[in-house]
């Protein structure tokens, strides 16, 4: 069997590896020459994740098609999909998540809780800011991903900051965490679903670090876990799916984003948990039983971005890996630029607070940088 993987960045490559293990073929269309999992795959199809024509060509050679991007060419995905292909999630799925709008409306239709929101176009964005109240939070209906097209409006003063694009106003959400759940769904309906984790993220709202399992009552970890089950089930998901939520000030879980891809969440389930999520991903597309997402450790992730620009070079490596339980995963891409991830460490220790120290120090410690800088 060949997977067929639109995008060939680092969840391609982790998911090929996964793959390979399985002793499946894999398949990548990726515009780089050099992608991550160009190096894992049978095939390498050189060309946009909007071309239509390669991806048809992709799907002629795969069994079964997948995608490590949400920013692909949803026409030519459903057609294939009608004319026997199988796509997986389904890019009906995908159409609702490229739209922030679509997708919250999709959700608070299968009673998902959800922040309120309203519809902005581009040329009524004061008017509906001003009407809607602030603070408010502008999120861009399409293209935008780790902060991008996204802009927190706290006042009058601040609407010179509204990004001109057909938007989403959405409740500024006073957060007490911000938590994701991974949810695994087969084209049975069985569904496996992984601890609850809690998320930091920097001042470029790029993840920097992950606490899994989060540090919450088990309460609220159990409502999380149903909604992000809730979720999937709406979309009649088949695949991995990240569901990123806010704990507010209050006590309310809220939905946030659907990645419908393995997720930056995630990555700590490859050392921690029975089955990674790249595993259950191929399972579940490929109509292999699930496995379980059974937390055997507790572990912190975090990500490792780029510094300076040009070709990458990996620093610190042997004194990180000197400390106990570090995993250092290197993406391998070709070039380094400011704040891009480069890879990403995951630290496993009984004892989670041991764990948070570990990685304080290894953060200080690891880098990639360009030979450029």
């Amino acid at each position: 069997m060949i997977i067929g993987i639109i995008g060939g960045g680092q969840l391609a490559k982790m998911m090929a590896q996964e793959a390979r293990k399985l002793g499946l073929g894999v398949a990548v269309l990726d515009p780089q020459e050099e992608c991550p999992a160009c190096g894992l795959a049978d095939y390498r199809i050189a060309g946009s994740f909007m071309d239509g024509e390669k991806i048809r060509k992709l799907a002629e050679i795969s069994d079964v098609l997948t995608y490590d991007i949400e920013h692909v060419d949803v026409e030519t995905l459903k057609e294939l999909e009608e004319e026997g292909y199988q796509v997986h999630p389904s890019p009906r799925i995908l159409q609702i998540i490229q739209d922030k709008l679509v997708q919250m409306e999709t959700m608070k239709r299968a009673g998902v809780p959800v922040p309120k929101f309203v519809k902005a176009d581009k040329d009524e964005l004061e008017e509906k800011a001003r009407e809607f109240g602030f603070p408010l939070v502008q999120k861009t209906r399409r293209g935008g991903y780790d902060g991008k097209g996204v802009v927190i409006i706290r006042d009058e003063h601040e609407l010179t900051k509204l990004l001109p694009a057909d938007s989403m106003l959405q409740e500024f959400v006073r957060i007490e965490k911000e938590i994701a759940v991974m949810v695994a769904r087969d084209q049975y309906g069985n569904v496996e679903v992984y601890p609850v984790v809690e998320m930091v993220f920097n001042e470029a709202n790029i993840l920097d670090f992950l606490v899994a399992p989060a540090k919450i009552p088990d309460e609220k970890a159990k409502e999380a876990q149903e909604i992000a089950i809730k979720v999937v089930e709406a979309l009649d998901g088949v695949g991995i799916f990240g569901i990123e939520m806010f704990l507010s000030e209050d006590g309310r879980i809220l939905l946030n984003e659907i990645a419908p891809r393995p997720h930056n969440s995630g990555h700590y389930t490859i050392e921690a948990c029975l089955t990674s999520q790249f595993e259950q991903h191929i399972r579940a597309i490929t109509g292999l039983p699930l496995g379980s997402s059974e937390l055997l450790i507790p572990a912190v992730m975090f990500n490792i971005l780029g510094k300076g620009y040009g070709k990458p070079r990996v620093v610190g490596l042997k004194e990180a890996l000197s400390y106990p339980g570090v995993y250092v995963h290197i993406y391998g891409k070709p070039l380094v630029r400011p704040l891009r991830k480069m890879g990403h460490v995951t630290v496993v220790n009984r004892n989670l607070d041991k764990a948070l120290e570990i990685v304080h120090k290894v953060k200080e410690i690891i880098k990639v940088v360009g030979d450029g800088s």
